[in-house]
C-alpha cells in the first residue's frame, strides 16, 4: 500500500496545503492589512461602527467566498485562479449590496481592499500549490484503464506490484468490475483502510473530462442520472423570477436591438423556430433574428436549421450578436412560460433532433430537465451540429444532469461570462 511520505505536513510550506492554514491566513492577509493601514493613520478607527460593520461584513463574504471556491473546484474544467476573481466577486457583492440596501454606512476603503487582497491571496495560493502538489493518481493494471492516462494535467503512475510503494500519491484508480488478482484486491483494501482514496475508472473518467461515457450505459447509471426534484423546484422559480426582472430591465434594450435588425435587413426582428424541450415537448423558441430570410426551398429542413462556420447567411449586426450570445436574450420569454431555464442543454431544432434521436441512444433522456439559453456543454464544447460532436455534447449533457446542483450551475454562469468575452463556440 501507498504510505505518506515522513515530515511531509512538517514542511511550512507545505502546510500551505491544510485549509485552516489557507483561510486563516487569507483573513489575516485580506482584512488585516487594510485594517491595519487605517489604523496606522486613525488609530481609533476600530471604534468606529461603520468600521466595524465593514470589517464583520467582508469577514463573512471572504469565508462565503473561500467555501465557494472550494467546492466550484469539485468540477472539472475550472481553473483554479481562473475562478477566483468571479467566485469573490460575487461573495462580497452579495454582501455589501445588503448594507448597502438596509441603508448602513461602510468604509468603502475597508471593502475594496478586502475584495482586492481576498482575490490575491487566493491567486498566489493556487500558483504555489500547483507547483508544491501536482495531482499524482496511481492506476492498478487490469480491466479498461489504458484509456484514462492519456487525460492530461495529471501524473499518471503505472504500478507494477501490489507491494509498499513509499511515493505521494492522491489517490488509486482501478477497474472495480475487472476481475483483479487476489493480491490486488487486498491491496485496494489496504489503500483505503490507510487513507488513501481508491476511485473507480468511470468515476475518474467523469471528473476529469466533464463527460459521462454513453456507449454502455448500465440500469444503475440510468438510476443515478435522475435530477434532484426539489432543486428542480426551486430552480424553476428563481428561473422565472430572475428572467421577470431582467425582462423589465432589458425592454429598452430589446427594443434598440430589434429596431437595428429591421434597419440592417428585411425581416422580422425576432426568429422563431421549433425545438424540444422538457419532457420532448416542442416549443416555439424565440431569438433575435441575425441571417438573411431564404426561401424554403432553398435546403431541405435539417440543412437549414444548422449553422455552419462562416455561414454565409448570418448578417453583420448578427455575428456580433451571436458572438455576444445577445441573441440568445429573447428566450427570457420562454424562460417565462416555462419551457426553459437559464441552465441546462441547449434545446435542438425539431428537425435536427429527431435525426439525432435515431443515430443515437439515450438522446432523448436528455430532456429530463429544462433546457437552458448556456449549458454544461456549450461552455465546454460549443456549438456543434454533426452526429459525432453531438455524441460529445450528449456525453457533456448527461455529466450536468447527473451533477444537477446550484454548484454546477454557478460554474456555469462563471465559464458563460468568459465565453462572452471571448467569443468562444459562436458561429
Amino acid at each position: 500500500m501507498y504510505r505518506h511520505a515522513i515530515g511531509y505536513w512538517d514542511n511550512p510550506a507545505r502546510r500551505l496545503l491544510r485549509i485552516r492554514y489557507q483561510l486563516l491566513g487569507g483573513l489575516a492577509f485580506a482584512i488585516g492589512i487594510p485594517l491595519s493601514l487605517r489604523m496606522a493613520f486613525v488609530p481609533e478607527i476600530l471604534s468606529n461602527s461603520n468600521h466595524q460593520v465593514t470589517v464583520f461584513a467582508a469577514m463573512i463574504a471572504h469565508f462565503m467566498g473561500y467555501v465557494l471556491y472550494r467546492r466550484l473546484g469539485t468540477f472539472p474544467g475550472v481553473a483554479a485562479a481562473g475562478a477566483i476573481l468571479p467566485t469573490f466577486a460575487l461573495t462580497y457583492g452579495l454582501v455589501f449590496l445588503i448594507i448597502f440596501f438596509f441603508r448602513l454606512d461602510y468604509s468603502r476603503f475597508q471593502a475594496g481592499g478586502s475584495f482586492l487582497l481576498s482575490s490575491l491571496w487566493y491567486f498566489g495560493l493556487a500558483v504555489v500549490v500547483s507547483r508544491l502538489e501536482p495531482v499524482r493518481l496511481a492506476v492498478v493494471p487490469g480491466g479498461d484503464v489504458t484509456q484514462v492516462t492519456s487525460i492530461s494535467g495529471v501524473a499518471w503512475r503505472m504500478l507494477v506490484s501490489p507491494g509498499v510503494h513509499n511515493e505521494r500519491i492522491q489517490g488509486v484508480v482501478a477497474d472495480l468490475r475487472a476481475d483483479l488478482s487476489g493480491a490486488w484486491e487486498r491491496f485496494l483494501a489496504d489503500c483505503a483502510l490507510s487513507g488513501t482514496p481508491v476511485y473507480h475508472v468511470k468515476q475518474i473518467m467523469e471528473s476529469l473530462t466533464g463527460r459521462v461515457a454513453i456507449e454502455h450505459l448500465s440500469e444503475n447509471t440510468l438510476g443515478s442520472l435522475n435530477p434532484n426534484q426539489a432543486y428542480l423546484t426551486i430552480k424553476h422559480g428563481l428561473d422565472w423570477l430572475a428572467a421577470a426582472v431582467c425582462l423589465t430591465l432589458l425592454s429598452p434594450a430589446f427594443l434598440l436591438v430589434g429596431l437595428l435588425i429591421r434597419l440592417e435587413s428585411n425581416g422580422p426582428a425576432v426568429f422563431r423556430q421549433q425545438r424540444v424541450g422538457y419532457h420532448g415537448e416542442v416549443f416555439t423558441i424565440y431569438k433575435f433574428r441575425t441571417m438573411r430570410l431564404e426561401s424554403p426551398g432553398a435546403a431541405n429542413a435539417r440543412e437549414r436549421a444548422m449553422t455552419a462556420d462562416g455561414d454565409p447567411r448570418i448578417t453583420r449586426l448578427g455575428r456580433y450578436l451571436r458572438r455576444t450570445r445577445i441573441d440568445e436574450l429573447p428566450q427570457i420569454l420562454n424562460i417565462l412560460r416555462g419551457e426553459m431555464s437559464w441552465i441546462g442543454p441547449r434545446p435542438e431544432a425539431l428537425p435536427l433532433s429527431v435525426w439525432y434521436e435515431e443515430k443515437l441512444p439515450f438522446y432523448r433522456y436528455r430532456h429530463v430537465v429544462r433546457p437552458g439559453i448556456t449549458g454544461w456543454a456549450q461552455v465546454n464544447q460549443g456549438h456543434v451540429a454533426q452526429v459525432e460532436d453531438v455524441n460529445t455534447k450528449l456525453q457533456f449533457d448527461f455529466y450536468y444532469i447527473k451533477n444537477f446542483s446550484p454548484w454546477l450551475d454557478i460554474v456555469i454562469l462563471l465559464k458563460t461570462v468568459k465565453t462572452i468575452f471571448g467569443g468562444f463556440g459562436a458561429k
